[in-house]
């Protein structure tokens, strides 16, 4: 197996090769719209339509932003995320009440679904209009955007049946929903979620646990960077803690360096070849 030289749209189920093309999708997320729409071209895709809202939510964010490509077998929305230091403390903070879950299905945290709430609308009607010959769908996000896209899934998967997405891809996401809301999340995207966690990423690891989180389809990269299905049960906490640091959330330490969407990309390459 090698790095893919062309973005391959006809998708089928779990690959490495689509981990690895998403995951690049998610860090041209964080890029200008010009080099978006200009990737976007040399990939293959011929429309591109960016979602940007900025408000004033309760949380240090300004805006949330994606982005959707579309080609003749694929669609693809992207939700940028945020630098761990920009929301380690509201991530850290178990007083934040939850809300309730899409369709009314348990609980998720309350800032994630006021980023979600601002561009939801945008992405669907999007999907509405792009999806005009049954090409696949999938959501993906780094980071907060991680929480997005996994949260835009369960909303289309419980209120827009009709467009559900066909699979879910996140890289460094956070703990997102209650449990409740995890198991219908289980159950509806069995086969169809995956949620790759790069050693000791500290995102993943907040929320705290309870009342957040998170959901199924694991797919663990270990200190070495080797992938795995799931966390190995007797060699993960020892596997974390190779090169963890006092603070995790320094900037030089494991748990942000682990969290860059780069380094994730560079495993995912590694074990391509």
């Amino acid at each position: 197996m090698a790095v893919p030289s062309s973005f391959d749209q006809r998708s089928n189920g779990y690959s490495l090769q689509w981990a690895y093309w998403l995951a690049r999708a998610c860090d041209l997320a964080y890029k200008s719209r010009e080099v978006i729409e200009e990737q976007a071209r040399a990939w293959g895709f011929d429309q591109v339509r960016h979602h940007e809202t900025r408000f004033t939510p309760p949380f240090p964010l300004q805006d949330t932003q994606a982005y959707t490509l579309a080609g003749d077998h694929v669609i693809i929305t992207a939700f940028r995320g945020t630098e761990p230091a920009q929301i380690k403390d509201w991530l850290s903070d178990a007083t934040t009440p939850p809300c309730p879950g899409p369709g009314g299905t348990g609980w998720v945290h309350h800032g994630f679904a006021e980023a979600l709430d601002s561009i939801y609308p945008e992405v669907k009607d999007t999907l509405a209009e792009l999806r005009t010959d049954g090409q696949k769908v999938y959501f993906t996000g780094h980071s907060l955007g991680g929480a997005l896209a996994m949260l835009a899934g369960a909303r289309m998967y419980l209120e827009e049946p009709r467009l559900a997405a066909d699979g879910v891809y996140t890289y460094g996401q956070p703990r997102t929903c209650d449990q409740e809301l995890a198991k219908v999340y289980n159950k509806g995207f069995a086969d169809r979620m995956y949620r790759f966690v790069n050693n000791n990423d500290i995102v993943p690891q907040l929320p705290p646990e309870p009342p957040f989180t998170h959901v199924h389809a694991l797919r663990y990269i270990d200190s070495a960077g080797r992938l795995h299905d799931s966390m190995p049960l007797l060699g993960g906490l020892a596997d974390r803690a190779r090169g963890m640091t006092a603070d995790p959330l320094a900037p030089a330490g494991d748990g942000i360096r682990d969290h860059f969407m780069s380094n994730y990309i560079k495993v995912l390459e590694k074990n391509l070849s």
